[in-house]
């Protein structure tokens, strides 16, 4: 990103002359101020950070590791002093920054790609268990980093199913949408020919014949979780899709929304996607 002047009628991209500095509150540093020499209107390195204008960028590291470790946004916000509406803007401004940061890790695995995954999905809730939502997700299972993952609104299914027509009508499912992104996601960084390993969803075999017509896919029945609240770990010494439910037992202790019985729980898909995002950026760098 380079310095632009602050003057929409100026065109001047280069021409900057130093001109003093200035104290910031928010984090006690001293900032470069430059004037234009076009049109003589300042301007600071400041505008070059993501945290423009932001009072409590102080802040952004310690919300997203309390984020990815089992802290709901009102305890956040109780523990660092700040109004939980602060928090709230800033899951939606660390999720579109992590958001970019995973994208640069995935165009970072483009010269090398990866040769096996595994896929498959989470359940958690929108509000209530009667609006269910799935979370698609894909790993490397060499080193167990996750490359996406992709919520999306699905019905009611079992015997809960009835029930939740009856209260919010017929819900639509998007989960074909959700795994289209995914793949589209995986496309430029798994090998053509790789070893895909999942569970047997009806709507996998589609995706991979799709995009990976080359790829070995192997498919292996669900095997019952081992214990009450922590279905992602299983009942087996062998699970042949360890590194992605071993994943997933990881986010659902360690993001507060996912933990079972809780009454933290995810009010907006959107908002939801944001935590996944940030989430990703924490595994893939602090927890792996």
């Amino acid at each position: 990103m380079k310095l632009t002047c602050p003057e929409n009628s100026c065109q001047n991209q280069t021409l900057f002359q130093k001109d003093g500095h200035y104290f910031r509150k928010s984090d006690s540093k001293y900032i470069q101020r430059y004037r234009c020499k076009v049109c003589g209107k300042k301007t600071s390195t400041a505008q070059l950070s993501p945290c423009y204008g932001q009072k409590k960028r102080t802040v952004n590291h310690l919300v997203e590791a309390l984020l990815c470790s089992k802290v709901s946004q009102r305890r956040i916000a109780k523990i660092l002093k700040v109004d939980k509406k602060t928090v709230h803007r800033k899951v939606i401004f660390l999720g579109i920054q992590a958001a970019k940061f995973n994208q640069k890790f995935r165009d970072s695995l483009t010269q090398k790609k990866i040769e096996h995954i595994q896929i498959d999905d989470m359940i958690t809730k929108e509000v209530t268990k009667l609006k269910p939502v799935t979370i698609t997700s894909a790993v490397d299972a060499g080193t167990r980093k996750i490359l996406a993952l992709q919520a999306a609104p699905i019905p009611a299914f079992g015997h809960i199913a009835k029930i939740a027509v009856k209260k919010y009508g017929r819900r639509k499912s998007e989960h074909k949408e959700a795994l289209q992104k995914l793949f589209e996601k995986l496309y430029p960084i798994v090998e053509e020919d790789a070893l895909i390993r999942s569970d047997k969803h009806s709507f996998y075999p589609e995706f991979v014949q799709r995009y990976f017509p080359g790829a070995e896919h192997q498919r292996f029945d669900s095997i019952k979780g081992c214990i009450a609240g922590q279905g992602e770990l299983k009942k087996t010494s062998k699970d042949p899709l360890y590194s992605i439910n071993h994943t997933f037992a990881m986010m659902r202790d360690n993001v507060n929304r996912f933990v079972r019985r809780s009454w933290c729980v995810t009010q907006s898909i959107e908002m939801l996607q944001h935590h996944l995002e940030i989430y990703i950026k924490y595994h893939n760098t602090q927890l792996v």
